[in-house]
């Protein structure tokens, strides 16, 4: 059961990989005291502009910045694949204090949903690039075993549905704005956006899209007696 309504956030907070802080700022609202870690130039330099009564301390989630047994709750929103599990679970653990929790999280499209499905295949074809799904086709593949190799960590997962209705440049907006996207490119990403533009029209003829995401959830509690 999903609780509504008010939720008591943690006052000591950490948010690893913040990027711009589009996560950080939700937990901000919240009422959590919250410290962004960031390590790109780029993304701390926008996350100043937007929260700039945020503290941010450069570092990654490999070797964190913050003291031992300092954090309630450590969150890494679409930011642990980045990491590297042998270094940034040992690393979790210790800037956690005991009954302390780590939430990973990852947005990913709904595709089970048949044009999201048909969509990524168009995109893959484009990018030379191959899906990774869970065996659900819900991907990313995500799991505890892969979130944390050492086992360490008992994680629970959720998967929670959301979506939102955008004009169709606006998702096209989105699309473009991808890493992988960037890379390949303006013209090549701009001739694919147009194409895609008809095939999103022939299926949304009003041109508003209901986007459908899946946010996985992985959440762990560090034990309150460590041995």
């Amino acid at each position: 059961m999903i609780q509504e309504g008010v939720v008591r956030i943690p006052r000591c907070v950490a948010d690893i990989g913040a990027g711009t802080g589009i996560a950080t700022a939700l937990l901000h609202a919240r009422g959590a005291d919250v410290v962004a870690v960031e390590p790109g130039d780029g993304m701390a330099a926008q996350f100043h502009r937007t929260l700039p009564d945020v503290p941010l301390l450069r570092g990654d989630g490999n070797s964190l910045p913050l003291a031992t047994a300092s954090t309630d709750f450590l969150t890494y929103a679409q930011s642990w694949h980045w990491t590297d599990p042998a270094r940034s679970v040992p690393e979790a653990l210790r800037v956690l204090r005991p009954g302390g929790s780590l939430a990973l999280w990852w947005n990913t499209s709904a595709l089970k949903l048949p044009w999201i499905s048909e969509q990524a295949d168009r995109i893959e074809r484009h990018l030379g690039t191959a899906r990774e799904v869970d065996r659900n086709g819900n991907g990313p593949e995500v799991s505890a075993a892969l979130a944390d190799p050492t086992g360490r960590l008992d994680f629970t997962r959720r998967t929670i549905r959301w979506s939102r209705r955008v004009p169709v440049d606006t998702h096209l907006a989105n699309i473009g704005s991808h890493s992988i996207f960037l890379v390949h490119g303006e013209e090549r990403t701009a001739a694919f956006l147009a194409e895609e533009c008809k095939h999103l029209l022939a299926a949304f003829p009003d041109g508003i899209v209901e986007e459908v995401y899946d946010v996985i959830l992985l959440l762990a509690t560090k034990p309150t007696a460590t041995s």
